[in-house]
């Protein structure tokens, strides 16, 4: 999709947080009445007609644009956050990053297998914290999922897709 207002409007920091590292900033675009729209309205195309029960927000980023799209979808969104965040009880998944290990967690009732969900973040890399999320979700069963990112890193040789499964549909507004 790549819109040029979007791409004009998010903001690069260099070696954040480490050296070597160029960091995609999506709070220009969330700050943006501009960008914003113009997301809710791309994300609302690509999602209109999948029959969407429930948008799961990955933290924190990934709650803006799930509640967003959610609305205007008629869906509920369900936060995946990192543990201790949610009051009642939840379902795990634990994943390996670069300096370690990390945990996410939903809600046990948050998903049905009637529920068709759409997972959101704000950024594809290296893929260790979706495919962590898609793990989660699958303990489900739902219907069906999908997967969305506000940016997706190409160029940089992450090849974050290659962490899921072939037959879940991956989308990005913006591909770098």
């Amino acid at each position: 999709m790549n819109n040029k207002v979007l791409l004009e409007n998010l903001r690069s920091i260099p070696d954040f947080p480490k050296k070597g590292i160029n960091f995609r900033d999506v709070t220009t675009l969330f700050k943006s009445a501009k960008c914003l729209q113009i997301m809710e309205d791309e994300l609302y195309e690509l999602y209109k007609d999948k029959g969407i029960t429930k948008i799961v927000g990955i933290e924190s980023r990934g709650f803006v644009m799930s509640s967003a799209l959610a609305v205007k979808l008629g869906a509920g969104v369900v936060l995946c956050r990192k543990p201790g965040k949610l009051p009642a009880a939840t379902v795990q998944e634990s994943y390996t990053k670069e300096y370690g290990t990390d945990t996410i967690e939903i809600h046990e009732d948050a998903i049905n297998e009637d529920d068709v969900i759409l997972l959101h973040d704000d950024l594809l890399a290296t893929g260790g914290t979706m495919a962590a999320a898609c793990n989660l979700v699958k303990k489900f069963k739902p219907k069906k999922t999908y997967m969305n990112f506000i940016i997706e890193l190409i160029s940089e040789g992450l090849n974050g897709r290659e962490a899921f499964d072939p037959d879940i549909e991956i989308t990005s507004l913006i591909q770098i």
